[in-house]
């Protein structure tokens, strides 16, 4: 998958792509849907498969200091879309001279004369230019007097009403990770590389690995089952175990953070890239009196874990 970042510098054999425009944070099931009728319609025309979106993320750099929402980072994104079969990823810079493109400037510029769109395929509600003032019978003319096609899609629902990035953060807020995954189409995942911590864990005999959770949506904080996959490295592989997203109050922090415990693990993994499932909630983060009191419950929270990942 190519991954272009620039319209203004775009190489002819990137253009003249098949594209859905979005953010496809998270690449629930809706996206999925969507990315199978660019596929069918990119075969029609012989053209690649593509997708339009922006980083920073338009919410983030309208609202820079506004709660982290985000499903995945940029390159967990970059990774799922190429799984699905995406050629083109044009990830867009987003900033002060892009916001300020009206709608007609933002087809001719962007879309037309910058990446060269054969057909772009558009929820129905989008809104784009500035302002959100360009709508989709806007974005259809447009489409006519610049030479690409346009394709409307309705809302996709999902067996609890519509699928969406806002539902499904929702749902991870309430410690609900399996009806989220039932949105996604895949457990909700945080990536990205292992630090170094205090070393608490393993003084009490169950040694964490340890990730930052800077500009990711946090789940509800507390104890879940998991599933870990060490993405790089010589423990590259897949693995179970027990995570806590919290603060750990009972140590006087404040910083969420994600630690988990490896069931049989013992390896040396600090900078590698992992990718942690959250499978079931187990309970809140709680503060305990004493730290036997704590270690006997990261006892019982790791059994319970184990019970549950065997029927997954």
């Amino acid at each position: 998958m190519r991954i272009i970042r620039d319209y203004q510098y775009v190489e002819p054999s990137d253009t003249n792509a098949v594209a859905a425009i979005g953010n496809f944070d998270g690449v629930h099931l809706g996206h999925q849907a969507v990315l199978k009728r660019v596929h069918s319609i990119a075969k029609n025309l012989s053209a690649p498969v593509g997708v339009v979106t922006f980083e920073p993320h338009p919410r983030s750099y309208f609202a820079p200091h506004a709660p982290t929402f985000r499903l995945m980072s940029p390159a967990a994104k970059a990774t799922r879309l190429e799984k699905l079969g995406v050629e083109k990823l044009y990830e867009l810079n987003f900033n002060a001279k892009i916001s300020k493109l009206n709608p007609e400037e933002f087809a001719r510029k962007v879309l037309s004369d910058g990446l060269k769109l054969k057909h772009v395929l558009v929820g129905q509600d989008f809104c784009f230019g500035r302002d959100r003032k360009g709508n989709v019978q806007i974005l259809k003319d447009l489409g006519v007097n610049l030479g690409f096609g346009v394709t409307t899609l309705e809302l996709i629902k999902g067996d609890h009403g519509e699928l969406s990035s806002t539902s499904i953060r929702h749902l991870l807020s309430d410690g609900k990770p399996k009806e989220a995954a039932s949105q996604l189409g895949h457990w909700h995942r945080i990536e990205g590389p292992i630090i170094g911590g205090e070393q608490r864990g393993r003084i009490l005999g169950y040694p964490t690995a340890n990730m930052e959770l800077h500009e990711l949506h946090l789940p509800k904080l507390g104890v879940y089952a998991v599933l870990i996959d060490i993405l790089d490295g010589p423990y590259k592989g897949s693995f179970k175990g027990a995570a806590s997203i919290g603060v750990r109050p009972m140590f006087g922090k404040n910083t969420p953070n994600l630690e988990t415990y490896i069931f049989d693990f013992s390896g040396d993994i600090y900078g590698a890239q992992v990718s942690i499932a959250l499978v079931e909630y187990l309970r809140p983060e709680l503060s305990f009196d004493t730290v036997d009191i704590l270690v006997k419950q990261m006892a019982s929270d790791c059994e319970k874990a184990k019970e549950i990942l065997c029927k997954t």
